[in-house]
């Protein structure tokens, strides 16, 4: 197997998420109403409160960072970055309609980021983390960064097990594909969801008073083909693992994913289990 390029593989996810940013913010409704306890128990866990001064890393099209804005009040700041410019002009953009004057959007590389030490009282991270290659770094610097007694907040996804709504398509494409799986250690949608991993990786940064919570976000839809859909229109990397593919053979892929995931279908309509564990650390 192939040495893992870390710049090369940071430059593909900055080129997916600047191509598939549209689409992500047009499913925003969705995504809000799936992460919508996630999100909720990272601000609580995050102890946010009105005057804060908040850091969100890989804010993506604006969550966290938008719902931390209306908690840390006209007297607080929030600072959301990406790596990716196309999706965090969505955040900008929903931040200026809803008339925010708390908060401010910069193209950031989570694990370098430039800002001064001790500057915020919270940083927030969904879904972020788990794709960087060097999270120790990213630790470290997010560490740097917070003032004493701040908080870091991470969200990722549990094990594969546990995420039916991720793991079956990427089971899926990896056979169809014909693709290595993941070595360990490389970063991926579960690469910290392994019990102990995450707090061990915020301990070894510095970080004291570990607390973690497992929430349950099952994906609902109306239909596994509605399911589809919004995966193959949100979830870039799923296509990007077929880009060698023809076009027929990705569309079949797609298909042998939809009739899989049938199983979750009911008469109540479509539910795919997923599991996420929250995690805050504090800077002593």
């Amino acid at each position: 197997m192939p040495d893992f390029d870390a710049a090369r593989y940071k430059q593909t996810q900055h080129d997916q998420w600047n191509k598939d940013g549209a689409a992500w913010h047009r499913w925003g409704p969705t995504l809000e109403n799936w992460f919508a306890e996630v999100t909720a128990t990272m601000l609580d866990l995050a102890g946010i409160t009105h005057g804060d001064r908040v850091l969100d890393i890989a804010a993506g099209a604006g969550e966290p960072a938008l719902s931390a804005a209306e908690r840390v009040g006209a007297s607080g700041y929030v600072l959301a970055t990406d790596l990716s410019e196309n999706i965090i002009a969505f955040a900008r953009q929903t931040a200026e309609q809803r008339g925010m004057r708390n908060f401010e959007t910069r193209v950031m590389d989570g694990e370098n980021p430039d800002l001064p030490g001790a500057s915020f009282d919270a940083i927030l991270c969904r879904y972020g983390l788990m794709y960087m290659p060097d999270r120790h770094r990213a630790l470290s610097e997010w560490y740097r960064v917070l003032r004493p007694t701040g908080r870091v907040v991470v969200a990722v996804y549990t094990a594969p097990e546990k995420n039916d709504w991720g793991s079956t398509p990427l089971s899926v494409i990896r056979g169809r594909a014909q693709l290595p799986p993941p070595a360990p250690g490389q970063p991926g949608p579960f690469s910290l969801g392994a019990d102990g991993v995450l707090r061990d990786a915020l301990d070894r940064a510095g970080f004291g008073n570990v607390v973690t919570r497992v929430v349950s976000t099952p994906l609902r839809m109306p239909s596994a083909r509605h399911c589809i859909r919004f995966q193959r229109e949100s979830f870039g990397g799923f296509n990007h693992m077929m880009a060698h593919l023809s076009t027929q053979e990705r569309e079949s892929i797609w298909d042998e994913v939809e009739e899989v995931m049938k199983r979750y279908e009911s008469p109540d309509g479509f539910v795919a289990p997923c599991e996420s564990l929250v995690a805050v650390g504090y800077k002593p």
